[in-house]
């Protein structure tokens, strides 16, 4: 079975991030670099299902130079080889873009199943993985929580709201986006560590790709949620207030 998981390196999560003067982005400089945190998960996914059906794992990362530390780690952990898409600047990649690029440098592989996370920590638009399974031609489900392999199809556990789960049969080959929780990760071992140095990373950039497309989705600017401290009187029968505090604290505040 051939496994491609899809990863993606952004600043780590307790990194302080200060917004570039007249650039809609975070200064990128003093900052540290981790996995994206769903992708770590898909990453662990499927080198379990690598464990119990065999075959292969090819991690895909497309990001500069440094995206090398990640897809290192990546290998250390179990994963057979990787693709790189090797490209300095990708702020201009909107997903359409970014999952363009990447079908192409899935080309000649012709994967039973990739995996995602479900979406990235940094710009968050949760689209790249649907999108890539258009381009493939491929079914998709998204927010999956497990993957079981039946011969040719696949059964998957979907999360939905308030609890529920949803079960779905589902064709090889397919795309799933991970959710986040789905499984305990592991630590790369001394061993994995010494073997990932002699794993192959097969370096592309977007030029041999076609280039990067033209974005759909423009970002103009960044800026950090305005703090204030606003005071609000519900009149009325203490009901009728008590049901507007109890919409506000739902739908506003996001606290229930």
């Amino acid at each position: 079975m051939k496994i491609v998981v899809a990863i993606k390196q952004v600043p780590a999560r307790d990194s302080q991030l200060r917004i570039e003067p007249g650039d809609p982005w975070i200064q990128e400089a003093d900052l540290n670099y981790e996995i994206n945190e769903p992708d770590a998960y898909a990453l662990e996914e499927s080198l379990q299902l690598k464990e119990k059906h065999g075959g292969e794992v090819i991690v895909l990362c497309a990001g500069p130079e440094r995206a090398t530390q990640t897809i290192r780690e990546a290998l250390a952990k179990g994963a057979d080889r990787a693709i790189h898409i090797e490209e300095d600047d990708l702020s201009s990649a909107d997903p359409l873009a970014l999952a363009k690029l990447m079908a192409k440098a899935l080309e000649s592989e012709k994967p039973d199943l990739i995996l995602t996370g479900l979406q990235s920590d940094d710009y968050g638009h949760g689209q790249t993985g649907v999108i890539l399974a258009g381009l493939l031609g491929v079914a998709s489900a998204t927010i999956i929580m497990s993957v079981d392999v039946d011969g040719s199809s696949i059964k998957v556990k979907r999360e939905l709201e308030n609890g529920w789960f949803q079960h779905v049969e589902m064709s090889l080959p397919a795309l799933l986006t991970m959710q986040s929780g789905s499984n305990k990760l592991r630590y790369a071992t001394l061993m994995g560590i010494k073997k990932a140095k002699s794993k192959e990373i097969k370096k592309l950039s977007a030029a041999d790709l076609g280039g990067i497309a033209p974005p759909c989705v423009k970002l103009d600017r960044i800026y950090f949620p305005e703090r204030n401290n606003k005071t609000q009187i519900f009149d009325g029968p203490a009901k009728e207030a008590a049901a507007q505090l109890v919409e506000k604290l739902k739908f506003e505040a996001r606290v229930l």
